[in-house]
C-alpha cells in the first residue's frame, strides 16, 4: 500500500469519525431541548430523531436506547460543570469557597441555559435499577456534593451559627437560593412587568447576605 493511499484512508476514517462526534453531538442537543420542552418521559426516540431530520432507526446506531442517551447527556452536563467548578476546590477557606462557588455555579447556569434547565429544572425518572439515573460523581463533578463538603468544613470549624449545624440543611439553604435567582431569570426574564436587575449582580448580593446571615458572631 502506497504512502498516499493510506493518507487517504487516513483522512477518511478520521472525517467519518469527526461526522460521527458530530451527529452523536447533535442528538445530546436535540434530546436536551426536548427534554426541558415536554419533559423526559413525553419524549421519544422518534420525536428526537424528528427534531433533526433522522430517522429513528438512525439514532439506535449511536445509542441504544433513551437511557443511555439520557445517561450520556447528564454525564455530559455534569462534567462540564465540575469542570467550571474545579479551581474553586483548591480554596483553602470554606467560607470564601462557598461564596465563590455561588457566583459561579451561577454564572455557569446563564451562560449554559439548556444545560442549566436540563440539569435541575427536569424533573428525572427514577426507577430502582438506576439505570437512568444521572451518575454519582466526585465532589469536584457534582454540585450538590460540592456544597455539602464546603459546608460541612465550615461548620466543623465553626465558621457557622451553633443553630446551623445541619450540612444538609445549610447546603440546601445555599443551593436553592442561588438557584432561586438563576431558575426565575431563565423562565421570566422577559416578562415586561418586572424590571429586572442584572442577575450576576443579584446572585453576588444574595451571596453575600446569605453568608453573612449564617456566619457565627464574634464573642462581645
Amino acid at each position: 500500500m502506497s504512502v498516499t493511499t493510506t493518507l487517504i484512508q487516513s483522512g477518511s476514517l478520521a472525517r467519518r469519525e469527526r461526522q460521527k462526534a458530530e451527529t452523536r453531538q447533535s442528538i445530546l442537543n436535540a434530546a436536551r431541548d426536548l427534554f426541558v420542552a415536554d419533559g423526559i418521559e413525553a419524549t421519544t426516540m422518534r420525536a428526537i430523531a424528528s427534531k433533526i431530520g433522522y430517522t429513528a432507526t438512525a439514532i439506535y446506531h449511536h445509542f441504544r436506547d433513551k437511557d443511555a442517551l439520557i445517561e450520556e447527556l447528564c454525564m455530559a452536563d455534569f462534567t462540564a460543570l465540575g469542570k467550571a467548578m474545579h479551581s474553586i476546590g483548591q480554596i483553602a477557606d470554606p467560607v470564601e469557597r462557598l461564596r465563590t462557588l455561588g457566583i459561579a455555579y451561577a454564572g455557569f447556569a446563564l451562560a449554559n441555559p439548556s444545560q442549566y434547565r436540563f440539569m435541575f429544572m427536569t424533573p428525572q425518572r427514577h426507577q430502582p435499577d438506576n439505570s437512568n439515573e444521572c451518575p454519582v460523581h466526585s465532589p469536584d463533578e457534582d454540585a450538590y456534593e460540592f456544597v455539602f463538603q464546603t459546608v460541612s468544613e465550615g461548620i466543623l470549624a465553626k465558621r457557622f451559627r451553633p443553630e446551623l449545624d445541619n450540612p444538609h440543611e445549610l447546603a440546601q439553604m445555599m443551593w436553592a437560593g442561588v438557584h432561586g435567582v438563576v431558575s426565575l431569570w431563565l423562565t421570566h426574564a422577559d416578562d415586561p412587568f418586572i424590571q429586572w436587575h442584572p442577575p450576576l449582580d443579584t446572585i453576588h448580593s444574595m451571596v453575600n447576605v446569605m453568608i453573612r446571615g449564617a456566619l457565627r458572631q464574634p464573642t462581645p
